[in-house]
């Protein structure tokens, strides 16, 4: 009984990784990365749409992301977006497409983007946690209304841990390689 509740938690557990997953696509790291810029909400014809839906994105050279719309009356919202982005990134509008230029990385900033690498895992790991504790309290639920034993409540226990161990080191793993790639020049 406890595996069932075990195994129901994989896909938010999944989730978990993948949203952080996309938090960390969206740290600069001074490369160039369609991923910076996709899910920015563009004013679209009075609705709020993710640029990836109104715009193709490339990364032609290795620092430029370059966004070509598919209606270029779009092209001053979306330039408006960006500037207006906590990304602290300059577009440069030609008429037909919109160049963003990734510059390089300072020190301080290098520092400042492993901050906030940290604080997104821990969240990541708050998740996690908060997860697991939804899990124990159904086994202990389960417990107390007799459907499975004592032994098994706490077999339930060390399972649940084994399988929050496995994301959690999931989730440093994540953060160590995006950790190594904001510090290397």
């Amino acid at each position: 009984m406890d595996k069932a509740i075990i195994e129901k938690i994989r896909p938010s557990l999944d989730k978990s990784i993948e949203h952080f997953q996309e938090e960390l696509n969206q740290l600069r790291t001074g490369r160039a990365s369609t991923a910076l810029v996709e899910n920015l909400r563009v004013d679209y014809y009075g609705s709020k749409t993710p640029l990836k839906q109104i715009a193709s994105l490339s990364t032609p050279e290795p620092r430029t992301i370059m966004i070509s719309p598919w209606d270029k009356s779009n092209l001053a919202g979306i330039e408006k977006t960006i500037k207006e982005s906590q990304l602290n990134l300059q577009p440069n509008n030609d008429g037909q497409v919109i160049r963003v230029n990734i510059p390089q990385l300072t020190e301080e900033r290098r520092k400042d983007l492993v901050k906030v690498l940290n604080q997104k895992a821990e969240e990541a790991k708050i998740a996690v946690r908060k997860i697991r504790e939804e899990s124990w309290e159904e086994i202990q639920e389960l417990e107390k209304a007799g459907k499975i034993s004592e032994d098994d409540k706490f077999s339930g226990k060390e399972s649940l841990q084994e399988i929050i161990n496995e994301y959690n080191e999931k989730i440093q793993n994540l953060r160590d390689i995006k950790e190594k790639d904001v510090i290397t020049i």
